[in-house]
């Protein structure tokens, strides 16, 4: 693809709101030879064929879109939903045959596939844990100078909110008693059965879910953010596929992983509305059944509708930090008014022996017990699916709030921050249970097993001031529900949407469509009967989306070995400027004290480009050329409609270098005592290469220093080949194609760079 497009692809080009802040520039397919002529690039893939190196990974956003405004993906809303309406349907129309189906299929997973639940699970768990731990931890969501948009305080709570559903409250009472009463091994009513009944709960909702949250979230941020694709599913599996993710097969991919998120949510929704039942029941004097339900339901699509609408900004941001509020006003008073010793001491236990028995617990399918699959199923395997089902929509919705986070930030925050949260709810609740049933109520313990709705609301009923503790509940639960619902909504009309700029969100009507048909399907499974009609319903549709997984992390490990390759080559390079985090050009001490107070206008920018910039790169060029380099100056058009400056030194078997002086919009400083950060903006010149923006700013330079600063850039580049012609890095860096009769495996450098050019 040319790096300057015709006249009639520009304009839709300068329609896209994104900015190549967060990508790189885009190299051509055909690169001139120093003899004049025209050859494929040596390490570039076929057009159909997934990316060979960073050059190829940068033409992402291209290939991705065939538009460049936000479209609606008719043939994912179409398909998804006929397999929604269908299973609905089927499921209002005959609901003894839907849930005698769902039965025998699950109960065949059990047996047959619980192995595969558990394997994948563990895998993904290390995955995160490697990526955090491992160099690249360091890489950012985003630009190496990219910071994030939201506090750490703000941040927390929105991924509590949004990764914890109301089903938490639910499980947090029957799942302990259960356990205690009916464990998995061993005696029920016994000491050890006591000791691990709340840490399996606390297991079920700990770090394996949140590790699919962290995967599936940090690859999409890191592709939207910092390569400039779309936020999605497909855009993280680029690397892989390269351009069929745009078609039948990139639309696949998005109806499992659409249909696995409206099912997460609506099995989500069915919980909570069972619960909520009770208690508006209690509280405003409502018949408990059925009819309550759906009309919860109901109710809730339009608090959903409006909220949703309104933006993460507003409604779903002012949503979560009540949620966390309530919750921790939830919490206090259970604790405070409750058996406030041996709830704390039972959380100290938990915890140490949830850590203790992590490893053990994460591979164990009770293959050896009686009835093991049984429990597997019910249990473990359909908390694992419901993660896998929830993994895509909560993933991008940790992705939109977490822009300028580092991978290993993001990772830590998301399996620490609110996992504890998850625990200090589990184990006051479970533990407030326990007491209850070690006291010898079980009557108590029989309705918390038979009927959880009611024994969690039972539970309440205990506390000195039942009602306010009933209302708080509710209202907790409440908000639960609806961050649930509100950023289900936005992310499914993401996922069945052609969005370039990951920033916005899908039209407001696809929006509400997704709530009505969630709604719909929730009501459905209601009918169906109930919780655990949305347990069966929930591990059979998570089991495509664990192929999902898979593919996500052979696509995030492939891109990754590219970051550290191109952070090894260019550490060997040492400029003999001061840099800056990174190669910034050196100024004299009036142009640093000017720049600190300089927040220049697209006008005075431009003008910058024109008066300086280009004339530097002209002269350098000319140089470059005198001197026997076949070099390019193109334009690149932005969507400011101004030409951005290019330079492109061509090298034979090696990537090219690239330099491009980019115009970035960035808010002023809030201290500055200028307007307000949202509406207040100046305008910087960055330096872009293959890898993205250096993060400095040209302004207010000379002509000479921006032609030193071209040198630093190209020795940087020539270090970066250096290093990879002397590793086994050149095959993710400069790999050469083979021929399609040969597939030998390369073993070293040399091997690789004695491959045949694949012929077109």
């Amino acid at each position: 693809m040319p790096i300057d497009p015709p006249a009639e692809e520009r304009n839709d080009d300068a329609q896209s709101s994104h900015h190549p802040s967060a990508m790189g520039p885009m190299p051509p397919p055909l690169e001139r030879t120093r003899f004049g002529g025209s050859q494929k690039r040596p390490g570039r893939a076929e057009d159909d064929d997934a990316p060979v190196s960073r050059a190829d990974l940068s033409k992402g956003p291209q290939e991705l879109l065939e538009h460049r405004t936000s479209r609606t993906n008719w043939s994912v809303l179409i398909v998804s939903s006929v397999v929604i309406l269908l299973f609905s349907i089927w499921a209002i129309m005959a609901p003894d045959e839907a849930r005698t189906t769902m039965k025998s299929t699950v109960d065949w997973i059990a047996l047959n596939l619980g192995w595969y639940y558990v394997v994948t699970v563990t895998l993904v768990i290390g995955f995160v844990l490697w990526v955090a731990l491992s160099k690249e931890g360091n890489v950012r969501l985003g630009p190496d100078h990219s910071r994030p948009q939201y506090g750490l305080g703000t941040w927390v709570a929105m991924l509590f909110a949004a990764g914890v559903g109301i089903d938490m409250l639910f499980y947090s009472v029957t799942g302990p008693v259960v356990q205690y009463l009916y464990p998995p091994s061993g005696e029920g009513g016994s000491q050890a059965a006591l000791q691990d009944a709340v840490v399996w709960t606390m297991f079920h909702y700990g770090i394996a879910g949140w590790s699919m949250y962290a995967l599936l979230g940090m690859a999409m941020g890191y592709f939207a953010y910092r390569w400039g694709m779309p936020l999605s599913i497909r855009a993280a599996l680029y690397p892989l596929l390269g351009k069929r993710v745009r078609g039948p097969l990139g639309d696949g991919i998005s109806i499992i992983a659409l249909v696995g998120t409206v099912f997460g949510v609506a099995t989500s929704m069915g919980i909570g509305v069972v619960l909520l039942s009770v208690g508006f029941s209690l509280l405003f004097g409502l018949e408990h059944g059925l009819g309550l339900q759906i009309g919860l339901v109901i109710g809730a699509v339009v608090l959903t509708i409006g909220a949703t609408t309104s933006g993460v900004d507003r409604g779903i941001r002012w949503i979560s930090e009540l949620n966390l509020w309530s919750a921790v006003a939830m919490m206090v008073y259970i604790l405070v008014s409750g058996e406030t010793a041996f709830l704390l001491n039972a959380l100290t236990e938990n915890i140490g022996r949830f850590l203790m028995t992590l490893p053990a617990r994460t591979l164990q399918t009770f293959v050896y017990e009686p009835g093991g699959s049984e429990w597997m199923g019910g249990w473990t395997l359909f908390f694992w699916a419901f993660w896998l089902a929830w993994g895509p929509f909560v993933g991008v919705f940790l992705a939109r709030i977490s822009r300028g986070r580092t991978l290993r930030e993001f990772v830590i925050a998301a399996i620490t921050a609110p996992v504890l949260c998850d625990f200090i709810i589990v184990s006051l609740f479970g533990n407030s249970a326990l007491f209850q049933v070690l006291q010898g109520n079980l009557g108590f313990a029989e309705l918390a097993v038979d009927s959880p709705e009611q024994g969690w609301y039972v539970l309440l009923g205990m506390f000195p001031g039942a009602m306010f503790l009933i209302g708080l509940a509710t209202l907790s639960g409440l908000l639960f529900y609806l961050t649930s619902a509100n950023s289900g909504a936005m992310v499914m009309s993401n996922f069945s949407a052609s969005i370039p700029d990951p920033a916005h969100d899908g039209p407001k009507w696809l929006r509400i469509f997704w709530a009505i048909l969630t709604a719909v399907l929730t009501i459905a499974m209601l009918l169906a009967g109930g919780v655990t009609t949305m347990e069966y319903a929930t591990l059979i549709f998570a089991l495509p989306v664990t192929i999902i997984a898979y593919l996500v992390m052979a696509s995030f490990h492939k891109v990754l070995r590219m970051e550290r390759a191109e952070r090894e080559g260019l550490v060997l390079h040492r400029p003999s400027v001061a840099p800056i985090g990174g190669h910034v050009p050196e100024r004299s001490w009036k142009q640093r004290l000017e720049q600190l107070r300089a927040y220049p206008s697209q006008r005075q920018v431009t003008q910058f480009l024109d008066r300086t910039v280009r004339p530097a790169l002209d002269e350098i060029t000319n140089e470059f050329r005198k001197q026997g380099y076949n070099v390019e100056r193109d334009v690149m058009l932005n969507v400011y409609q101004v030409e951005e400056p290019v330079l492109r030194v061509t090298m034979e078997d090696v990537r090219s270098f690239h330099y491009q002086v980019a115009m970035v919009e960035a808010p002023v400083p809030m201290f500055t005592g200028r307007m307000s950060r949202e509406t207040d903006v100046y305008y910087r010149l960055e330096v872009f290469t293959q890898t993205g923006s250096g993060g400095y700013d040209l302004m207010g330079l000379t002509k000479q220093q921006i032609i030193d600063d071209v040198l630093d850039r190209y020795e940087a580049h020539l270090a970066f080949l250096t290093h990879s012609s002397e590793t086994a890095t050149a095959s993710v860096l400069t790999p050469t194609v083979l021929p399609k009769d040969q597939t030998p495996i390369p073993k070293s450098a040399d091997d690789i760079q004695d491959l045949d050019e694949k012929p077109e």
